[in-house]
């Protein structure tokens, strides 16, 4: 009896544009029997057309089509689980701009000792100090911390127009309360490319991935979009501590430190940064302050950090006790870590609980009014472009982050 040819074949999910083909060929009496089995990624589903008195043979290429099958999606699932795990792992990049004055290098610390996140870069600009303190003082806090790795990058000594203004009443004259440090890194270790350049240069290598934290008179972030214009489009986000809605001033009678500090750069940067950006104004920070006692607690962990902290901050915590000091404060006596919060919201992206969207701009010839933010609740100001200014934020969550700061 010539026994005609079957077929069986058997299609399973093993690879995108992977064909395996394996023929197996049996004699049986006068005929020939001829069995082709295709694996092959297709729809995920087994295709079997055999003949019945080739059940049994059947059933076995199923079983072994089927355990191929699980094995390959077992790899394939690990393959995603590690490409899901790699993906939650990715760093958050932060770029960050600093006056490096006591409230700088605890937000510089917090970020250092955020899981997840990776500072590319540290530029350097005038502020609470002159710029070559500056540098020193980001050299400290990074040495402070064991990661002296982060490249510093010294930037604009003066604001686009006048003269540099400081505060060492409250920051002391060195911007870290005048603490005596014979071991501080030398300025050798700033990098020779200049701060700017180094913005620019940072945010293109890595674009649409840079969040930019700026905690410091704008004048560095000014000069970086003149230079390069679409340079705002390739941030992730804009981070600033700067700015007041009610027109507190804690420098001039209207105006905030840094944008008192240099009014043009806080001009232009309002009005020429694109990209999201998140305020976190004087008033804000004031309402948002935490009680002494957990300042106490804070800097009494036994952590070098800690003494670091206690020895820099010294200084500032007597100015705050200051007549001078509890007028300028919107909501009473308090711990302010003003560009912790900035940083919080760069670190965290629940931490911003509620927020306003407004245009805003900045004020440039008022006789007492220079450097105040203008917010424009009404539309008057005709500008598309809107801010999110802080309203509430996270207390729980930024007590924990500036705990972990010093541990």
């Amino acid at each position: 009896m010539f026994l005609r040819s079957s077929q069986v074949c058997v299609r399973a999910r093993l690879g995108e544009q992977v064909r395996r083909c394996c023929t197996w060929t049996r004699t049986l009496n006068t005929g020939v029997f001829i069995c082709s089995c295709v694996l092959r990624r297709s729809e995920g589903q087994l295709a079997v057309l055999p003949g019945c008195w080739l059940l049994p043979l059947f059933l076995q290429l199923l079983t072994s089509a089927q355990r191929l099958l699980s094995a390959d999606q077992s790899v394939r699932g690990r393959r995603s689980c590690s490409h899901a795990t790699g993906s939650r792992m990715s760093k958050k990049k932060l770029l960050v701009d600093v006056d490096c004055g006591v409230d700088d290098a605890q937000a510089i610390m917090l970020a250092l000792a955020a899981p997840g996140v990776q500072i590319l870069g540290i530029t350097c600009v005038h502020g609470n100090t002159n710029v070559e303190n500056v540098c020193k003082n980001v050299l400290r806090v990074l040495q402070a911390c064991n990661k002296l790795e982060i490249p510093v990058f010294k930037g604009a000594a003066k604001p686009i127009l006048g003269n540099s203004i400081s505060a060492g009443h409250f920051h002391g004259q060195d911007g870290l309360g005048d603490a005596p440090d014979p071991n501080a890194p030398g300025l050798e270790l700033v990098q020779e490319e200049a701060a700017v350049s180094a913005m620019i240069r940072i945010v293109n290598e890595n674009p649409g991935e840079v969040s930019l934290v700026a905690t410091a008179p704008l004048t560095n972030l000014a000069l970086a979009v003149r230079m390069d214009p679409s340079l705002p489009g390739k941030l992730r986000g804009l981070y600033i501590m700067g700015g007041n809605t009610e027109s507190r001033g804690n420098t001039t009678v209207c105006g905030e430190f840094n944008f008192a500090a240099d009014p043009e750069a806080a001009y232009i940067v309002l009005n020429d940064y694109g990209c999201p950006t998140y305020l976190a104004c004087w008033e804000f920070t004031c309402c948002s302050m935490l009680p002494w006692e957990f300042c106490d607690a804070w800097l009494a962990q036994d952590t070098d950090k800690a003494r670091f902290m206690e020895r820099i901050f010294r200084h500032s915590i007597q100015a705050s006790q200051t007549e001078r000091f509890q007028k300028e404060c919107v909501a009473g006596s308090g711990f302010i870590s003003c560009d912790s919060y900035a940083m919080a919201a760069a670190v965290d992206d629940s931490f911003i609980l509620e927020s306003e969207e407004h245009p805003v701009s900045v004020e440039l010839t008022g006789t007492h009014t220079r450097g105040m933010m203008i917010v424009d609740k009404v539309g008057l100001l005709e500008k598309a472009r809107k801010v999110s200014i802080m309203q509430k934020v996270d207390m729980e969550k930024f007590r924990q982050m500036m705990m972990a700061a010093l541990k």
